[in-house]
């Protein structure tokens, strides 16, 4: 189903497009920014739960820096002093967070109309595309991407991003939804059970958030999700890597390179039954607690706060292109971008 999500600031409408599967499952996503919107499904007592935080306007996700929901492109996370080389070239991005860049600057595929390529309302799937320009964002080359969205009887939400570029660049799309499985007004997540199946995890350097390009084990420290734990148990511990950021802001190392499909969490809440298994190809995870969530109006009149959501970003390492040892998410000029992420959604 689609009706009207308003305008962008130029007038030019939005829409908001929802699907709902054979289990009551539903699925809303706008063409502003290829943004998850809710995802409502009933919850252990028949109670139906909107599981993902974000706004009833337009106006609401362009006033806020939380990117609720968003595609993040061309390249997610942080980029040391906003720089890369590619090719003997130096390009400079812009410097949008600790001199650093993130998500791509002010300017990121989260803030753009996106255009619906496919739409098939049968099979509950949808594709967004968008055309970056060579320079764009300060990327080399001109860009076609495109995310599909599909809702599936299995209460599987499927992200699949494509794209080409004519030139060498930098593709790291990811998606940035805050999940609370008591409902994105049921308060913090911190007792939310989480495993998340990485052995390692990527230090970084201090509150900037920039890797030191260490891979180190989670053994032993507050870090580990190898068995499942709330996510708050630890999260103020006396521990520099959670002080640098204040509590989960980390890549976590899945693999050592993009391509094999796997199992990388899964997080359960008591207080509903609502569980959700997440997978990707992707070699990275950054899984933040949502320790900058500011007090602000969300949907519906909620007030969100600190921690209310949690992210489990699919990507390549943080600052991988200019970290040697890093897997690099360079794109090589007329080869396809291929990669896929699911969160599976499930009551116990």
């Amino acid at each position: 189903m689609k009706k009207n999500f308003g305008t962008m600031p130029d007038g030019t409408p939005l829409s908001l497009y929802s699907f709902t599967n054979k289990n009551n499952m539903t699925m809303a996503v706008t063409d502003l920014g290829a943004t998850l919107v809710s995802v409502q499904l009933p919850d252990r007592e028949g109670v139906v739960r909107d599981v993902v935080l974000g706004y009833d306007t337009p106006e609401a996700y362009l006033k806020n820096t939380c990117y609720f929901g968003a595609v993040i492109g061309r390249s997610g996370n942080r980029i040391d002093q906003g720089r890369f080389e590619i090719n003997g070239t130096m390009y400079q991005m812009y410097q949008n967070d600790n001199e650093n860049n993130l998500h791509s600057g002010q300017d990121g595929f989260d803030r753009r109309k996106w255009q619906v390529s496919d739409l098939d309302e049968t099979k509950n799937k949808i594709t967004f595309t968008i055309e970056s320009p060579d320079g764009d964002q300060g990327f080399p080359g001109n860009f076609r991407v495109s995310v599909t969205y599909t809702l599936t009887d299995e209460n599987e939400i499927i992200l699949a991003y494509e794209g080409m570029s004519d030139q060498d660049t930098v593709a790291n799309l990811t998606n940035h939804s805050y999940f609370n499985l008591a409902g994105h007004d049921g308060g913090s997540m911190e007792d939310h059970e989480l495993l998340l199946l990485a052995k390692a995890y990527t230090p970084v350097r201090d509150g900037k958030a920039i890797p030191t390009g260490e891979i180190a084990p989670v053994a032993g420290t507050p870090m580990d999700f190898l068995v499942a734990k709330p996510i708050g148990r630890d999260i103020e511990a006396d521990f520099e890597q959670l002080k640098f950021v204040g509590g989960y802001d980390h890549n976590y190392v899945l693999s050592e390179k993009n391509g094999e499909m796997k199992k990388m969490a899964e997080a359960y809440c008591d207080r509903t039954g609502i569980a959700m298994e997440a997978f990707t190809d992707c070699c990275g995870v950054q899984f933040y607690a949502g320790n900058f969530i500011t007090d602000h109006e969300g949907k519906g009149g909620v007030i969100y706060k600190k921690r209310q959501g949690f992210c489990l970003e699919s990507q390549y390492y943080p600052n991988s292109i200019n970290q040697e040892g890093f897997p690099k998410p360079i794109l090589k000029a007329g080869e396809p971008y291929r990669t896929t992420t699911s969160y599976r959604f499930f009551v116990k």
